[in-house]
């Protein structure tokens, strides 16, 4: 089982961005963190990085049953999306499978709302591609 789903595209970076956060917007997600990689290398350590963002998505609701679930599940949360450049010109665009990661929680309701978020983000990912 793959840990997260991803999609290629060929636009700017910043276009990607914005068309990846109106995606989750539609799914009923916001982004609660941004960081950027880049950045933060070239500031900490120096190192020259390709463009690579982290966007930490949470829909509220979701997030509300998770940890309504699983007192604990916050360690888990937001879920992540990143969007980079490749080598080849083109922006990568992947988010992570809560169901792959929240495999070791043993709790029924919390694995429910995993399958719901899941299809959310899969559904953001192949509406960008």
């Amino acid at each position: 089982m793959s840990y997260y789903f991803t999609t290629t595209l060929k636009q700017d970076f910043d276009t990607a961005i914005q068309k990846v956060t109106e995606e989750l917007k539609k799914e009923g997600f916001g982004i609660l963190t941004e960081i950027d990689v880049k950045e933060t290398f070239k500031k900490k350590l120096d190192v020259d990085f390709r463009k690579y963002r982290i966007l930490g998505a949470c829909n509220p609701q979701m997030a509300h049953q998770a940890i309504s679930a699983e007192s604990r599940i916050g360690t888990m949360l937001p879920c992540n999306v990143i969007v980079q450049e490749t080598g080849d010109g083109t922006i990568e665009i992947s988010a992570v499978d809560p169901v792959a990661s929240m495999q070791a929680v043993k709790n029924d309701t919390l694995g429910d709302v995993a399958t719901q978020v899941r299809e959310k983000l899969k559904k953001v990912i192949d509406s960008i591609s």
